[in-house]
């Protein structure tokens, strides 16, 4: 057998690369796994996390939105937003202070009708300092409506308004409670 110096360098050269490639490929720390579907509804077409958003009007700063995670559902059959960490929206007056507030646990935003599905601890600040407490609340951007069937807290300056069902104004600043079931003075001393 005739001993050719071309042929023993490419047989060298396979094995090196060959060694190398196994030698990268097992020291990979890489943990990614892949989640193969099919159905593109099921997966966000974007995700964000800590999110803060400042909304301005003729240049002055009105509200100020947070969020730790922010999914967008655009190819379901309804597209929404989802908020799975929570949300809060902070309202300033003219000084900058915080004039009116809401925060929850979770939210929804069914962006193409323009609602809001507010759970888990939801608490609206309003602007005559009044505290909304409900487990769930709704928020129609087009009827600047906000309701809720679940049982509702109210804590006023003098007294705490307790019931199930609620709608109010979008600045809940006028507001019915469905079904009262009690109201409780606060003793202001």
């Amino acid at each position: 057998m005739i001993n050719n110096p071309i042929h023993n360098k490419i047989d060298v050269a396979i094995v090196i690369i060959s060694i190398a490639t196994s030698i990268f490929i097992s020291c990979s720390n890489n943990n990614t796994k892949t989640i193969a579907t099919t159905d593109r509804k099921n997966l966000p077409q974007i995700t964000a996390d800590s999110i803060t958003t400042i909304i301005s009007d003729s240049g002055i700063i009105r509200y100020r939105i947070f969020t730790n995670k922010w999914d967008v559902f655009d190819k379901k059959d309804t597209p929404y937003w989802d908020f799975p960490i929570g949300i809060r929206f902070e309202r300033f007056a003219s000084d900058l202070s915080i004039d009116a507030e809401v925060e929850c646990n979770k939210a929804i935003y069914y962006n193409k009708i323009e609602l809001w599905k507010l759970n888990n601890n939801v608490k609206a600040v309003n602007l005559s300092g009044e505290e909304f407490y409900t487990n769930e609340l709704y928020w129609d951007q087009k009827k600047e409506k906000v309701y809720s069937d679940s049982a509702i807290k109210i804590i006023q300056k003098d007294k705490i308004i307790e019931g199930v069902g609620f709608e109010s104004n979008q600045t809940f600043t006028k507001y019915v409670i469905r079904r009262p079931k009690g109201v409780i003075p606060i003793d202001k001393e």
